[in-house]
């Protein structure tokens, strides 16, 4: 049985800390938490690997970033900011299937859900 991708993400207020962490061969010194597993695996993955290319060749020095999706109107973008709402990369997308705006952080080498922090 094909398991359905939940575009809408319905079971992310689930998630609240993470008791295993994952990684992926491309950038195998970050760890993903669950949460961010769930949302790669629900139809986000390219969020998730658009987020750790720009972290890893754009804001590679950054100790904590914070990082939100916003969709709207079949359209993107996600926006880097130091977590002071000091915008350090902008990434815009002309179109998306996406649903869901979401709200993610990155430090210590996790990328995690802003719930998980």
């Amino acid at each position: 049985m094909n398991k359905l991708e939940d575009l809408n993400l319905k079971e992310l207020n689930y998630f609240c800390g993470s008791q295993t962490f994952s990684k992926i061969s491309l950038y195998p010194n970050v760890k993903l938490t669950e949460g961010i597993m769930y949302v790669a695996e629900n139809g986000y993955s390219w969020v998730v690997t658009d987020c750790l290319a720009i972290l890893k060749f754009k804001l590679g020095k950054e100790d904590f970033v914070s990082i939100k999706l916003i969709v709207e109107n079949e359209k993107a973008e996600i926006v880097y900011t130091n977590g002071n709402e000091k915008v350090l990369y902008k990434q815009k997308y002309d179109w998306t299937n996406a649903k869901q705006n979401l709200n993610l952080y990155y430090t210590n080498n996790t990328l995690m859900l802003s719930s998980e922090y």
